[in-house]
């Protein structure tokens, strides 16, 4: 398996884009996948947040995951993201997910960032607890039961 940034892969930010719709977006009543494409093309930075980070095997896009800013806003003080992480059902089960999260903790650390927070709805926080997320609350948010974790990167 193979990671990259956006960057480097300019264009796979449309069929990020269609699993991100279909898995999230679907329902929401002004989204469309255009939306989407159109904020995913602006995550393309190498040095800073936002960016995408990108996992392919064999030459098949198979994961994505983002560094974002500001996700909630029911947390306005809290700066730094993980979110949209979705790997491809024929790839889920080894790994991908675990290893595309490491890689935006790793470039968060080299951008000085000192702590990450995600929200997730699985409620026992899954993989995001075994690479050193912890929970801050349970919340509705948005109609979604969700786990608000934080991880320091100090």
């Amino acid at each position: 398996m193979e990671l990259m940034l956006l960057a480097d892969e300019p264009l796979a930010y449309k069929e990020v884009a269609s699993w991100y719709f279909e898995q999230w977006l679907s329902n929401v009543s002004d989204m469309t996948v255009g939306r989407v494409e159109s904020k995913l093309a602006t995550y393309t930075n190498r040095d800073k947040a936002p960016l995408l980070m990108l996992a392919k095997l064999d030459g098949e896009l198979i994961g994505a995951a983002e560094l974002k800013i500001h996700e909630m806003d029911i947390y306005p003080d809290y700066e730094y993201w993980i979110g949209g992480v979705y790997v491809k059902s024929s790839a889920r089960g080894e790994g991908v997910a675990t290893r595309l999260v490491q890689a935006v903790i790793n470039q968060a650390k080299k951008f000085g960032i000192k702590r990450l927070y995600l929200q997730t709805e699985k409620l026992n926080g899954g993989i995001y607890s075994k690479v050193g997320f912890s929970l801050i609350e349970h919340v509705d948010y948005k109609g979604h039961y969700v786990s608000v974790m934080q991880a320091d990167l100090t």
